[in-house]
């Protein structure tokens, strides 16, 4: 049963809702809540956390539909409002919009629109919830995910950030396993899977050290991610650490004679983070985008076998605080100028 909430200081309301909706009341399929304001309509809503749409008038007493907007998005963020405005009223209209709503109607009510929009609105929030469901209830996240996390998922914060986006500045390093494709090649599956997870675990823990986050896992390569103050800094501290440790480490011969080593590519500057992938397949994946991070693959895609290789706005950055050597201009893959490149020596 969907609950929906209506906010209108006009009487006869309720009466023409409950006759054009008797049916659907009856078979159980709506349940309607009425409010006189948005002062009232906030009341209601701490008596029914349940109510999925609010169907709210812009102009009321005490407390005015587009005061009431605000106040959802601060207070419920799932909960989906749909307006009912005069015609012709776009001024309030285009201001509803851009405070949260997710639709609106026009007066007089016509209600077979006004069923459709709600059915749409209840479409829209159903997608989201079983979204969230299905990321709550996939156990299998224990195994990957700190506990830290998992209880903040709980929250009605996590349901919050799920929906929303940011800009902010971070460093980005890819870290490539230079030549492992060779191993995939030679040997059984299970050697390769072992093999590769040995190596991510002790690049991931300096990667941890320096506080940054795996974004993801592609194929061989690692993308991490390191915000917050000196995140240039900690990027390549990290990226020092995780070449040096993987240098150290044995030949690995068994079906072929292999030497791991790495390739990296870091860059820094504004980048967006937020929810990326469809909501309707349940598919969504936390990462950040934008130029800052196809660059950094790029110079990763650049560097030779062992090489940890800037940009110059990020040589500019770090020159006094590590050694470095210049490489030269490069050209990368959708760039209009040549770049000019540094390699990190320590």
């Amino acid at each position: 049963m969907a609950k929906i909430l209506v906010v209108d200081d006009e009487p006869d309301l309720e009466i023409l809702i409950r006759q054009r909706f008797r049916k659907k009341i009856r078979e159980g399929e709506y349940d309607f809540v009425f409010a006189g304001n948005g002062r009232h309509a906030l009341e209601q809503l701490e008596q029914h956390p349940d109510v999925e749409i609010v169907l709210s008038d812009i102009n009321m007493p005490e407390m005015d539909g587009l005061t009431l907007l605000s106040k959802l998005n601060d207070q419920h963020v799932l909960l989906k409002a749909v307006i009912v405005s005069a015609y012709g009223d776009m001024e309030n209209i285009r201001t509803a919009m851009n405070r949260g709503a997710f639709d609106f109607v026009t007066k007089p009510v016509d209600f077979h629109d006004l069923e459709l929009t709600i059915e749409k609105t209840l479409s829209h929030v159903n997608q989201i919830r079983q979204t969230l469901k299905a990321v709550k209830e996939n156990n299998i996240l224990r195994m990957y995910v700190d506990e830290t996390v998992l209880h903040f998922m709980n929250s009605r914060e996590y349901e919050s950030t799920l929906m929303v986006s940011e800009t902010l500045e971070a460093s980005i390093a890819f870290i490539d396993i230079c030549g492992f494709t060779s191993i995939s090649e030679n040997e059984t599956p299970d050697n390769v899977v072992k093999l590769l997870n040995s190596y991510f675990d002790l690049m991931v823990k300096e990667i941890i050290k320096q506080e940054g986050y795996i974004d993801k896992f592609i194929g061989d390569a690692i993308m991490a991610v390191f915000r917050g103050d000196y995140h240039l800094d900690r990027a390549i501290d990290a990226c020092l650490a995780v070449r040096s440790e993987i240098e150290k480490l044995p030949v690995f011969s068994e079906n072929v004679s292999y030497k791991p080593n790495v390739s990296i590519g870091i860059n820094s500057g504004e980048v967006i983070s937020g929810n990326i992938g469809s909501a309707s397949l349940r598919r969504l994946d936390y990462t950040v985008i934008g130029d800052v991070v196809n660059t950094a693959q790029r110079l990763q895609s650049a560097a030779r076998q062992g090489q940890i290789v800037i940009c110059d706005e990020a040589y500019q950055r770090i020159k006094h605080s590590f050694k470095c050597l210049q490489i030269g201009e490069i050209t990368l893959k959708n760039k209009q100028k040549p770049v000019m490149v540094y390699e990190v020596i320590s």
